[in-house]
Order: C-alpha cells, then sequence, then structure tokens
C-alpha cells in the first residue's frame, strides 16, 4: 500500500499543535521547517521588539502569559474587539490590542464599571500588548506578556471615533506644568472614580499613575486610607492615562509575578521621593515611533526560552488564515 509520507507529516503536525493548544502546553516549532541551527542562533541574536512586532497575528497554543510584564511574551493571545458598547480602541493602527483572555474579559467587564462610576459613555483604551506580546518598538518597556493596559484620562464620546481620529486624538494631562499637583482646571471627581473602580477590582495587581496625581489621591479625605490606595502606585509618566497591570493568571505557571505592594496606602515618605528636582528634570519619551533603548537592547535569547516557540509557531485558530494583515 502506497503512503503518502507528506500528508502523514502535516496531519501529524496539526494534531500534535491541536493536542498541545488544549492541554497549555509551549507549542514546538513545526518538524515539517525546522530552523537550522544557524538561524536558531542568529535569531537569538536579533533584537527581540523588531521579531515580534513584525507578528501581526497570535501564536497557536493555549493562552499563556510568559515571563515578566518587562521581559516575556504572550501565547495564544486573543483581540479585544476596537469598539463595545462601553469602550473604543485608540491607535488601532498599532495593533496592540492583544491580550491574555484574562485582560480582555477584564476590559470587557470594566468598561461599564467605570461608564457608571465617572458618568462616561465609555472609556478608551490605548495600548494593550502586541499579538505575541515580546518588547514593544516604541512606547513601552512592559506590556510583554498581554497583562498590561493604558486606559486614557478622556470619556469615550457618544459617537465612534473615525480610524484616522483615533490614531490623531491624544488625552489630556491632567498634571501641571511644574509636575508637582495637578491641573485643577481639568480634574475632576470621576478621575477619581475611574482610579477607583479599576483599582477595586480583585484580579488588578498595580494601577499606576503620575506621582502628582498619587499625591492628590493622598491629600484626599475621601481616598487616602481607603483600601484601594495600596495598588495606585506613582510612576513616570502617565499624565494622561492609567496603566492597569493584572495579576499573574492561574494558568500561567511560566509568569513570574510582581513583588507584593508595600503595606499602607502609600502617601509616606517614599512619595516624596518623586518630587526630587532630577526626577521632575526627567524627560520621558512620548510613544512616538522611536526604539527606546531598553527595548532595543533585548534579544530572543534574553526572554525566556519558550518565547522562541512562541514567535515561530503557526498562528493560532480563529485569528485568521494568514500573516498578511
Amino acid at each position: 500500500m502506497y503512503i503518502n509520507v507528506a500528508i502523514v507529516t502535516a496531519l501529524s503536525v496539526a494534531l500534535t499543535g491541536a493536542a498541545a493548544a488544549k492541554s497549555g502546553a509551549h507549542v514546538p516549532l513545526p518538524p515539517s521547517s525546522p530552523l537550522k541551527n544557524s538561524e536558531q542562533e542568529k535569531q537569538q541574536s536579533k533584537p527581540a521588539m523588531a521579531l515580534f512586532s513584525q507578528k501581526q497575528l497570535p501564536s497557536l497554543g493555549r493562552a499563556m502569559a510568559i515571563g515578566y510584564y518587562p521581559r516575556g511574551c504572550l501565547q495564544g493571545g486573543i483581540e479585544l474587539p476596537t469598539t463595545g458598547p462601553t469602550w473604543q480602541v485608540m491607535r488601532i493602527s498599532r495593533n496592540r490590542n492583544w491580550g491574555h483572555p484574562q485582560l480582555v474579559q477584564f476590559l470587557e467587564r470594566f468598561a461599564p464599571l467605570a461608564a457608571e462610576a465617572t458618568g462616561w459613555k465609555g472609556i478608551l483604551i490605548g495600548d494593550m500588548a502586541q499579538p505575541r506580546g515580546g518588547p514593544l518598538p516604541f512606547g513601552h518597556k512592559s506590556h510583554q506578556i498581554g497583562l498590561d493596559v493604558d486606559i486614557w484620562f478622556m470619556p469615550m464620546p457618544d459617537r465612534v471615533f473615525s480610524a484616522k481620529e483615533r490614531d490623531g486624538i491624544s488625552a489630556p494631562n491632567l498634571v501641571a506644568a511644574d509636575g508637582k499637583r495637578i491641573n485643577d482646571k481639568i480634574w475632576s471627581s470621576a478621575d477619581i472614580a475611574f482610579i477607583r473602580t479599576a483599582a477595586e477590582q480583585p484580579e488588578v495587581e498595580r494601577v499606576l499613575v503620575n506621582a502628582a496625581i498619587k499625591k492628590e489621591l493622598c491629600n484626599g479625605k475621601s481616598t487616602k486610607n481607603e483600601a484601594w490606595m495600596s495598588k495606585v502606585r506613582p510612576w513616570y509618566g502617565h499624565a494622561d492615562h492609567i496603566h492597569v497591570r493584572l495579576k499573574c493568571p492561574a494558568d500561567s505557571p511560566d509568569c513570574r509575578a510582581q513583588p507584593a505592594v508595600p503595606a499602607g496606602n502609600g502617601c509616606d515618605k517614599s512619595l516624596t521621593h518623586w518630587f526630587s528636582d532630577w526626577i521632575l528634570r526627567l524627560k520621558i519619551p512620548d510613544a512616538s515611533p522611536s526604539p527606546s533603548p531598553s527595548a532595543k537592547g533585548l534579544t530572543l535569547k534574553d526572554l525566556p526560552p519558550a518565547c522562541a516557540n512562541v514567535l515561530n509557531a503557526p498562528a493560532g485558530p480563529g485569528s485568521g488564515a494568514t500573516e498578511d494583515r
């Protein structure tokens, strides 16, 4: 009996990939098209941001956050629809509206909660992650494992933004020019409700804001001693958006958890540090398309070993037929 070896091999690869996706294992490179050792070595030394930013679709395999927030990748990521009942994704041309399913589910649940708490029509969502995570070519050091998202300090309008508007409109800066206080002309109680609603969600690990915004919350009688305040942490930039970071999901054993937030509300001497002259003088790069030194320096071999499999795996089911998007 004649056996078509090519068909048998292809069927074997498909069954292996399907089994891996079902079991949650990392998907190996297809045996029908392995990378030669020399090609593997060359790939390992290439800038990881260039490799991952070329992938327009997620990888095959069960969803897993792999590595640490600023050094890892995402297997089996899913896409957040660019427009929902109470959200719109901004900067859609970047193709960064991907994440671990837990992040997408969080946003679908958080958006109506935030709208109700603030009185807004909905929220505007900035960068999440690339289809396979990994270092981004510009804008962020983190956002690599599908558990980070930027959400703007700007209400969603009562109409759908055009693609041009989504790429051109920017959120307002809530911090005064000196960097030491909030902009009283823009800051409102809705912004407090927005931050509080995010921080109160049990799966949230951190809510990063500008130090001046944290200071304003610490000065508020109604917010200073609230339990959720411990999750709200100051960080560079973040004057026009909050950065929400989720905890490592239970289905991601290779996800490295961030150390727990320190005890207390974060309104102690550690906050004073953020108003040192040398920090206030720092020029934080915006999200313009220019490589950041930290991202540029990471190569594939600097990431967890499983990220090579994620990078080279076939596109996952339901994500389209090819990489031509």
